[in-house]
């Protein structure tokens, strides 16, 4: 074994794995399918636009790592060498356990499963890129949000010029929407929760 087996414990714990990159859905079936262990990886469904339009993708909250619960001492090896699995994250010989409420608060977060939608939140000031009409693949900056009309009036760079123009909402997409950007949204949609919930 590669690591102090006298440093692990030997109940159930939660574990952290790096996976090779865009590996995670895949280590993570391996996982349960092969080892028949509990694998928790957190994505997020959100927009992103293509030249077909805007398409719906899921996304790893956290890429290249996945949460695994085992022991340790008996799992360990053939963790590492799944398909898919990079290494698990250690400290020079010391892999540490991830507290069971760190994973359970995800869990809630997730309301019981792995893929929670994140729908952006577009506010003046906002850069977006339009998907479709005429002019699919340009940035504009928004100017105003019609939220009862479902609309929004952006600025356009038309031939050197700003040009102010009225579209709808669903024809654009944020283009602030890397996961590291959504954690505001996030903690937002959270607290909405506990305010509805309490």
């Amino acid at each position: 074994m590669l690591f102090n087996s006298t440093l692990q414990a030997e109940s159930l714990a939660w574990y952290c794995a790096r996976t090779k990159p865009k590996h995670e859905h895949i280590a993570a079936a391996n996982l349960r399918k092969h080892l028949n262990l509990e694998v928790f990886h957190p994505r997020l469904r959100m927009e992103r636009a293509t030249r077909r339009g805007v398409v719906r993708v899921s996304e790893p909250l956290f890429p290249c790592y996945i949460f695994i619960r085992c022991v340790i001492d008996q799992s360990l090896n053939e963790i590492q060498h799944t398909n898919g699995i990079g290494t698990v994250v250690h400290f020079a010989r010391r892999i540490p356990t991830i507290a069971d409420s760190v994973i359970e608060e995800l869990k809630e977060c997730f309301a019981g499963e792995e893929t929670i939608t994140v729908e952006d939140r577009i506010s003046p000031g906002d850069e977006v890129l339009l998907a479709d009409g005429a002019f699919a693949g340009m940035r504009a900056f928004v100017l105003r949000v019609m939220p009862a009309r479902r609309r929004i009036q952006v600025l356009l760079d038309v031939l050197g010029r700003p040009t102010p123009a009225e579209i709808d909402e669903s024809s654009v997409v944020l283009e602030r929407n890397a996961v590291a950007d959504l954690v505001p949204i996030l903690a937002a949609t959270r607290v909405g929760e506990f305010a509805v919930s309490g």
